[in-house]
């Protein structure tokens, strides 16, 4: 199968059977796609590679990684407060992956399949891209966006400010960890953890209710302790986090260490939630943004003018650990 035929086959089709939205003026097909960004609005964009052995395992589900490849794209847009507009897939792939008896290409049918479930679901439409043959490797640029003046950027945070997080945290980092041989799960507890580490949720609709509460929101793609330190140095400002209420956020029900639990959740990495802060007097705003969008949401802890990241535990009583976040060249 040529470059052009599996475009054709694979992508095209998909991408035709859904209707492309109202900013999608030019899709699939010419040089370049067109779009159209509503009067008074700015366009976000944001890319993310992954790479075979560095971001996924060789064995993953092909549906699982299309899914996953552009969530962490949509999660992007979700901590800015943006809606999804189109995307660009840049692929290499391996002969091996096209190279099959007569025309069946049944791992790229089923890599499209999870990928652009997502992109229908979130009305985020495939408008182009590229195709080449070498090691296995997922690029995606997303286009979205939000009125102007609302992105929830980094650098907004303040003094005194609450920090939220959604969902749960570290279930990824625990199938990572069972992935590798580190623990032992049961099928069905690895299974579970899994599925947070190979199909997140991009918090879309969170993200947009929290426009004009949050003062700043971050996703957490690389664990919570290196991404709120990207917000502290943005915003200048320092926090103090409950470990204990962070740890409380892993779901799998298994048996670990405190430490263990802290690690995961603290550090763990892949778990595509939003980090997020808002002045305290718009806490019920926050919960209010939280049931609007379906999400659960939790205070983790406040900023501080000095700077500084300090954690504690359940009784207030200061932690000592060096906590980090994955760092790709590492």
């Amino acid at each position: 199968m040529g470059e052009f035929e599996l475009i054709e086959r694979v992508f095209r089709r998909r991408a035709d059977a859904e209707p492309c939205g109202a900013g999608v003026e030019l899709g699939i097909g010419d040089d370049c796609a067109l779009l159209a960004v509503p009067a008074q609005a700015q366009l976000a964009v944001s890319t993310d590679m992954l790479v075979e052995g560095r971001h996924f395992f060789s064995d993953v589900a092909p549906q699982a990684l299309g899914h996953k490849a552009l969530a962490v794209n949509l999660s992007d847009l979700a901590a800015m407060g943006a809606q999804p507009l189109a995307f660009t897939l840049a692929l290499a792939l391996p002969p091996e992956r096209v190279r099959a008896a007569g025309a069946d290409t049944v791992w790229l049918d089923a890599f499209a399949g999870g990928l652009m479930a997502l992109s229908h679901a979130h009305h985020c439409a495939l408008i182009g891209g590229d195709t080449t043959a070498g090691p296995l490797n997922i690029s995606i640029t997303v286009f979205g966006h939000l009125p102007r003046g609302q992105a929830l950027r980094r650098d907004g945070a303040c003094a005194d400010d609450e920090l939220w997080v959604s969902g749960t945290l570290g279930d990824a980092r625990l199938a990572l960890e069972a992935l590798r041989g580190h623990i032992t799960l049961p099928p069905a507890l690895l299974a579970q953890a899994r599925a947070r580490l190979e199909r997140p949720t991009p918090r879309i609709a969170l993200g947009q209710a929290l426009r004009g509460v949050a003062s700043s929101c971050i996703d957490l793609s690389d664990g919570l302790a290196g991404d709120l330190g990207h917000v502290l140095r943005a915003s200048n400002v320092g926090a103090r986090v409950d470990a204990d209420a962070v740890a409380g956020l892993l779901q799998t029900p298994v048996c670990l260490t405190a430490q263990q639990r802290r690690t995961y959740t603290l550090a763990g990495g892949d778990d595509y939630e939003l980090l997020f802060t808002a002045p305290r007097h718009r806490h019920a705003d926050v919960q209010a943004a939280a049931r609007a969008a379906a999400t659960p949401v939790t205070r983790i802890g406040s900023l501080t003018a000095a700077p500084g990241l300090v954690w504690h535990d359940a009784a207030g009583r200061t932690l000592t650990g060096d906590y980090a976040g994955f760092d790709h060249f590492a």
